[in-house]
């Protein structure tokens, strides 16, 4: 009977950042952190509350599934560089999970009857925001517009005619820029991405090979950040 492999997930991309452990597709235990952005203070005491409590040792460790963005610039390199420091001493395998999937992911669809459309939204400074959108697909999410760099009005115009559900950390200062007709808005405790929901998308795509090369491995940013005002 095959084992299955010892993951850990990690999502730093957001304003608080979580951890989790899993058996293969088995959720053993998720922690999120005490405080906004305490990223890099918590996530190695966390890692190892995460082993010790589950009755593992970090050289165990055999999948990595980190959150690569887009979002906080500081929060995805301390997601990288863990991935490569724990493939580099235990040969583990990285799978690299969209930010904006993993907020997607904490609404059901099944849970949901009636909403059709929803849009995932970040904040990107400078007057402009991340957002995808997603449509319903039987049980699932559907991506009908990538991940992009855009404004409340492009957003909305391109949104407009159809009714939209919003989400993300991105409306945390600036929900109002983005109220319209036909425009609703989830509650807040489905906006920040979670460690669960990287381990339960990063897990679906270990079953079908999807891995990320190590040394190739790079958060997404969707454009460079400015040297000493990144998140």
């Amino acid at each position: 009977m095959r084992q299955e492999p010892l993951v850990l997930a990690i999502e730093t991309s957001g304003r608080i950042g979580s951890a989790a452990v899993a058996a293969g597709g088995q959720m053993l235990e998720e922690i999120r952190f005490s405080a906004p952005l305490r990223h890099s203070a918590e996530i190695f005491p966390a890692i190892r509350g995460l082993l010790n409590r589950s009755g593992y040792k970090p050289g165990g460790i055999e999948h990595v599934y980190i959150s690569a963005g887009p979002g906080s610039f500081t929060g995805l390199r301390i997601a990288v560089a863990i991935a490569k420091m724990i493939n580099l001493a235990n040969s583990a395998k990285i799978v690299a999970v969209d930010t904006m999937d993993v907020i997607a992911a904490n609404v059901k669809p099944a849970a949901h009857a009636g909403i059709n459309d929803i849009a995932t939204i970040l904040d990107a400074k400078r007057g402009q925001f991340f957002a995808a959108a997603y449509h319903r697909n039987g049980n699932h999410w559907s991506k009908t517009i990538a991940d992009c760099l855009t404004t409340p009005e492009q957003f909305l115009k391109k949104s407009a005619g159809r009714p939209v559900w919003l989400m993300g950390e991105g409306l945390v200062y600036y929900k109002d820029m983005f109220k319209a007709k036909d425009i609703s808005f989830f509650e807040e405790g489905l906006w920040s991405p979670r460690a669960a929901m990287v381990h339960s998308i990063g897990w679906e795509k270990s079953l079908s090979g999807l891995f990320t090369d190590a040394i190739t491995l790079q958060p997404t940013y969707l454009r460079n950040p400015q040297i000493g005002k990144d998140g």
